[in-house]
């Protein structure tokens, strides 16, 4: 688990974190490896929020012309 998060695809974290989850329902691990799992897990769901985030954010900028083509429209960063 020592991974850094920030360099998971969505997809790779999303499934760790699925794994966490697992890891947590069986309920057989120690406490103190119970907190940590689930601090990394959360660390994991705000890395796929964000990931989701850009995502929409980039099909949002996406706009049909009049001429039917597509284009990009400038969008906003999030501070």
């Amino acid at each position: 688990m020592s991974d850094t998060i920030s360099g998971l695809s969505f997809e790779d974290a999303l499934a760790e974190l699925e794994r966490i989850v697992r890891g947590l329902e069986g309920g057989q691990q120690k406490l103190e490896d119970a907190i940590t799992c689930y601090e990394r897990g959360t660390a994991l769901r705000r890395h796929c929020e964000a990931k989701l985030a850009e995502a929409e954010a980039r099909v949002q900028a996406i706009v049909e012309k009049s001429d039917g083509s597509l284009a990009l429209k400038a969008v906003e960063q999030r501070a």
